[in-house]
């Protein structure tokens, strides 16, 4: 099996290493059967992250016909208020509704490339947490780019299972791809998820089949200890949460059972 881990600019960082990391050391438990790739949609690169403009570099072009996993990160930057700043965006090929006036004004001379602006002589600096660009705006510049028609290629490959951290389902949802499912994220973007049409759990790892969701930055180490217990058997998963001396947070939420009665 192959996992996917794809970086954009402006990702969270811990939302990619954290679920790297795992999955690496599973695959190792596993004795090679899982392998774990950075990727992003253009292929090998240097991608600066949304804090600090810590930067990692891709290998290659994510590949929605390869069987296996593709994890998806959040962004990091300034929080927004993600139902308000962000309209949903129903057509993976529409121009995204990019945040206010007023971020439009702060955003003009931001560098594309998040964790960099503009000196004065044209050199660059690193951002700092005032100067940082917004999460909505960050997501929302994503679906400008080849991502968005990748991720939904993917998602109806029968083969491969989407997983996402964070920001990463407010993402899929923004780009229209998740209407009908179920689906978690940062507790600050729920609203986001149900305004998008997808049924917003508040969860910390939701189960929807081929699609399977994390919370906030730090869940990424429940998902992807999750999927190597759903892929791999729990004798791996155990062996790699005593590994990094971590024991998965929650019970995962899945479709299934009995409705439960209101506390």
């Amino acid at each position: 099996m192959h996992a996917q881990i794809v970086l954009f600019d402006g990702f969270d960082p811990l939302d990619a290493i954290a679920p790297f990391e795992v999955l690496s050391a599973g695959g190792v438990a596993a004795h090679g059967q899982l392998t774990v790739e950075l990727v992003s949609a253009e292929g090998p690169r240097e991608v600066v992250s949304g804090t600090g403009g810590l930067a990692l570099r891709t290998t290659a072009a994510l590949d929605p016909a390869r069987p296996g996993l593709i994890l998806l990160p959040g962004a990091s930057g300034r929080i927004g208020a993600l139902d308000t700043e962000v309209a949903p965006q129903p057509d993976a090929d529409a121009e995204p509704q990019l945040g206010s006036d007023a971020d439009a004004d702060a955003d003009a001379d931001v560098d594309p490339q998040l964790g960099s602006g503009p000196d004065p002589d044209g050199s660059h600096h690193a951002l700092g947490p005032k100067e940082a660009e917004s999460i909505p705006v960050l997501l929302g510049r994503t679906l400008t780019t080849d991502l968005p028609a990748l991720l939904k290629a993917a998602m109806e490959n029968p083969e491969i299972t989407v997983t996402t951290v964070c920001g990463g389902s407010a993402l899929l949802a923004m780009a229209g791809l998740i209407e009908g499912r179920h689906a978690t994220t940062h507790h600050l973007g729920l609203d986001l998820l149900d305004a998008t049409g997808t049924h917003a759990v508040d969860a910390r790892i939701v189960d929807d089949g081929d699609l399977v969701t994390g919370a906030g930055v730090t869940s990424g180490l429940d998902l992807a200890l999750y999927l190597l217990e759903r892929e791999l058997g729990p004798r791996i998963a155990h062996a790699v949460e005593a590994l990094f001396a971590y024991e998965r947070r929650g019970t995962v939420w899945r479709n299934t059972g009995p409705e439960p009665a209101a506390f």
